[in-house]
């Protein structure tokens, strides 16, 4: 698969998992494709945590607002009945356990379900943002990531990376398959067809437990 191919598999595969009536944040990057993959009958709600209820699809370059931006600093459009507000409403939202879902990206994430989403020791970065709010308010955690990076796991016993949040990782969609943090460890619950079990294992550092009812992976 080319990289588009693996964006669409694992953005596809990930908005099954959102379901009608939802209030959903998206991180930056990949998880920001998946309401293109949402089924007609699903109608979510989108937050961003710096401060908007009911976002819209990506607009058009003529039709871009300067004061429509999404956490990554993205041009955005507004739903109909959309909300505006300031940052500690916003995560006043999120702390409260008001978001649903939230859909995040990762560097690292181990079998115990901590995640390392915000920083490389040695690289630049403008800080952790609201991925450790959202691990801890949100109901379900999803990454939807790439299985490797660069040819290195990025699936783990143990995180090397410095922590975003620990143990509130739900689930894990990549384009080898979906995967369940559990308290005995990460459970193989969907298979691209693309791959065998025995190919997932070896790009994964962690032990997989295989389910005995493995299925093929949903799109």
């Amino acid at each position: 698969m080319d990289k588009d191919q693996i964006r669409e598999v694992i953005a596809s595969r990930a908005a099954l998992e959102l379901h009608d009536g939802d209030v959903v944040n998206l991180g930056i990057g990949l998880p920001t494709l998946i309401p293109n993959y949402l089924p007609k009958d699903v109608h979510v709600t989108l937050q961003s945590e710096n401060g908007l209820l009911g976002m819209g699809p990506l607009p058009d370059d003529c039709c871009k607002d300067e004061n429509l931006v999404n956490a990554g600093g993205n041009y955005i459009s507004a739903n109909p009945g959309a909300s505006s507000f300031d940052s500690a409403t916003s995560f006043g939202i999120i702390r409260g356990g008001h978001v649903d879902v939230t859909v995040l990206g990762a560097l690292q994430v181990d079998e115990k379900g901590n995640l390392a989403n915000w920083i490389i020791p040695g690289k630049l970065t403008p800080g952790m943002g609201g991925a450790m709010d959202l691990t801890t308010g949100a109901k379900k955690v999803i990454l939807a990531m790439e299985h490797t990076a660069k040819g290195n796991p990025k699936i783990l016993k143990k995180c090397t990376l410095p922590l975003t949040a620990a143990g509130e990782v739900n689930l894990i969609i990549t384009e080898m398959g979906v995967m369940q943090i559990t308290p005995e460890g990460i459970v193989l619950t969907e298979i691209h067809p693309e791959f065998t079990v025995e190919q997932v294992q070896a790009a994964t550092e962690a032990s997989l437990i295989i389910a005995p009812d493995l299925k093929e992976m949903r799109r």
